[in-house]
Formats: C-alpha cells, structure tokens, sequence
C-alpha cells in the first residue's frame, strides 16, 4: 500500500472509530469529510458503515494486541507493565474511541477482545499475588477500577499526553486517592 493510501485508510479508520462512537449512525459521508478524504475513498474500502466499524473494532483489538505484547504482562516487573500497558491502552483509547460493546457487532474482534480482558484479569491476579494490590479486595474490583481509572483518563482528560496519564492512573490503583495521613 502506499504511504498516502495507508494515511487516509489510517485517518478514515480513526475518525470512523471516533464518530462511530460518538453517533452509530453517522453516515460515510460525515466520516469520509472528517477524515479529509472522498466519500469514493471511504467506498472503495468498505462497502457501508457497518463493515467500517467492524475495520474499526480489529485496528482497535490489534493495536491492544501490540500494547498487551509491549507491556510484557506475564514477564516484565508488575510496575513496569502496568505503566506500560496503561500508557499504551490510553493511547489505543484516544486513537480508536469506539466503545467496546459496539463491537459486539464484529463476532471475531470481540472474542479477541474478550480474550485480552483475561490476559489483564490474569495480570491483574498477578499483581495482588506479589502485593501490588490488596488481598481483601474482592475479586474484579481492581481490576474494574483499571478499566475505569483508564477509561476516565483517556476521554476526558485528553490534555495529559499518555505517559503522564498512565502515571496518574497507576499512582491512583497502586495508592488509592485518599489523603496520605
């Protein structure tokens, strides 16, 4: 593919992702506008608005796929993973805004999403097995408040670039956000 062409499949993929999500409705052309591309582009790939978003949702799953490989969840020091994949996933979020359960859609790109959800849930386990994260917490709670804290941090707190997002988002799991006495 070339440069220009990967430019505009990038930019039409993240703007699709973005209004997608804001509106599942919009149509190709509002995207194709937003994008700074033709409406013909947008077509020429995809076929309607459904099969955009669901081009959406798997450049959403392999970017994670690539923060998840990054972060080196089973192996690297749990600080370090945890930034690291709070950081990258905070990125992903920004770049491909489409909410998850709208890609319940795309039958195989939720099932990889599904599958990643453990990967963290298994990080997350990891994580209170080595005394990051407290023992009497109940199950899911943690990792709940990743999700969140995460999600919170990557909408509407755009003015933080993803490094100091993550270390927020860290400090607030790892410390909690009551006032040290």
């Amino acid at each position: 593919m070339r440069a220009d062409a990967a430019r505009n499949l990038d930019a039409v993929l993240q703007t699709g992702a973005r209004l997608l999500a804001e509106d599942p409705s919009a149509s190709i052309s509002a995207i194709a506008a937003a994008a700074g591309v033709d409406r013909r582009t947008v077509h020429r790939r995809f076929a309607c608005r459904e099969v955009l978003r669901d081009a959406a949702c798997e450049a959403k799953v392999e970017a994670v796929e690539g923060v998840l490989t990054e972060a080196r969840l089973e192996s690297a020091p749990v600080a370090v993973a945890l930034h690291r994949y709070v950081e990258g996933i905070i990125a992903v979020i920004r770049r491909y805004p489409i909410d998850p359960e709208q890609m319940r859609c795309d039958a195989e790109s939720y099932a990889r999403m599904l599958d990643q959800r453990k990967r963290v849930a298994a990080f997350v386990q990891r994580a209170r097995d080595e005394g990051f994260i407290r023992l009497d917490i109940p199950d899911g709670v943690a990792e709940g408040m990743l999700s969140r804290i995460v999600s919170l941090l990557a909408r509407q707190y755009g003015d933080h670039d993803p490094a100091r997002a993550a270390d927020i988002a860290v400090d607030m799991l790892l410390s909690g956000v009551g006032a040290q006495g």
